[in-house]
């Protein structure tokens, strides 16, 4: 399958800051977008929107009820998490703001990679970069995008604030220590929450957030100007559940107390663990096996082409391609290789005239609402390339 490309001239920058999007550039998006557009038929778009749709229905529908220990020590959910876990999955108040599905576009239709259920990062360039990219090339009139991320998360977070009006609209939005991209992805998270009504709203380092579980103190904290505290009873965390579980128990153990106490109310919720797990696509096959929409995924090894990566991997690292004599011919180095392992049959990924590989990415957010591509030449990773679409008509 063809990748076709459209060339986009201009400067982004100053397209961002005529939409009044001035927040939302950072150096790093603007140094991995690509100068091009794929092309998309309407059709094909609308493929991939009602795939990821279709695919989230299969991932609520695969989750048992109620949720055995089996179930969540086969998806590797970390042990002090799964009160947590099953808590948020019965109370409805705890809502799944998004997530992004990656998908291949296969000669036989889309298929899953994997579903970044609980930190997705990709906002900023997605809703606002890749429009961005075809008003500085002019292309903005005639050039059309699936791209309403920005009014779906605004939508999410007015439902979540409507399912939690006993609480005060306060919104923390903390992220990992010196990452700008992280920093800028709350940023644009905190824009769609004020717009939807969230009356404060504070971005910070999760090493910056105060945590009590005891008397008036309890529940969170940021020192939103110096010296002056402000508690939240919303906190949306950029900060993987499965990494505060392992790295930070006793944060871990004060956070599920305030959940389960409704001191505060967590996004993404301790469920989205659930969907996080890639050991969930192994469940998957075998819930609804030869789905058109899945892969071959096994916790044991696969004979013939396929990819091996660890259950909660990140960002490329330790995803290997072993090829059909059961010798890995690529491995990206990481910190996740102790990790249990998922095996996944191979998905040939489209290609464009200089070979490189695209995967599309789509976002959910309460629904199917926005593409946008990776492209590398070899295995897809946090580093590949982000490259915007456009719409042609059929």
């Amino acid at each position: 399958m063809k990748i076709h490309l459209l060339p986009l001239t201009g400067d982004v920058s100053p397209a961002v800051q005529a939409l009044g999007w001035g927040w939302a550039i950072e150096d790093a998006c603007q140094n991995y977008v690509a100068r091009e557009a794929v092309q998309l038929t309407e059709s094909e778009a609308e493929t991939l929107l009602q795939a990821a749709d279709t695919l989230y229905d299969m991932l609520v529908e695969a989750i048992p009820d109620p949720i055995p220990d089996d179930f969540l020590r086969q998806l590797a959910i970390p042990p002090n998490l799964w009160e947590a876990v099953r808590h948020s999955w019965n109370d409805e108040r705890h809502w799944h703001l998004y997530g992004r599905f990656d998908l291949a576009l296969t000669p036989d239709g889309p298929k899953l990679l994997e579903f970044n259920a609980d930190t997705a990062t990709g906002l900023p360039e997605t809703a606002v970069v890749q429009w961005a990219s075809l008003v500085a090339a002019g292309q903005s009139e005639e050039g059309r995008q699936a791209n309403g991320l920005f009014e779906c998360l605004e939508d999410q977070f007015r439902h979540w604030r409507a399912l939690n009006n006993d609480r005060q609209a306060t919104l923390l939005l903390v992220h990992l220590p010196d990452s700008a991209e992280d920093e800028a992805n709350c940023t644009m998270l905190a824009e769609a929450a004020r717009v939807a009504g969230f009356a404060d709203t504070y971005t910070c380092s999760v090493d910056d957030m105060k945590v009590s579980v005891d008397g008036e103190d309890r529940g969170i904290w940021a020192e939103t100007v110096p010296g002056q505290w402000q508690k939240f009873d919303f906190l949306f965390k950029l900060v993987p559940w499965e990494i505060l579980a392992e790295e930070e128990p006793e944060l871990t153990a004060d956070l599920a107390q305030l959940l389960l106490t409704r001191d505060v109310v967590i996004a993404n919720p301790a469920y989205s663990l659930l969907f996080q797990s890639k050991a969930l696509l192994a469940h998957l096959w075998q819930v609804f096996p030869h789905h058109p929409l899945l892969l071959e995924a096994n916790l044991q090894n696969l004979p013939g082409h396929h990819v091996r990566k660890p259950l909660f991997g990140r960002e490329g690292q330790n995803v290997a391609e072993i090829q059909p004599d059961g010798h890995a011919s690529t491995e990206i180095p990481g910190d996740f290789g102790h990790q249990p392992q998922l095996y996944q049959r191979w998905a040939e990924l489209p290609t464009d005239a200089q070979g490189r590989r695209y995967q599309a990415g789509v976002f959910w957010a309460g629904e199917a609402c926005a593409i946008g591509f990776r492209r590398e030449a070899g295995l897809i990773t946090n580093l590949s390339e982000f490259v915007p679409h456009t719409l042609t008509t059929d």
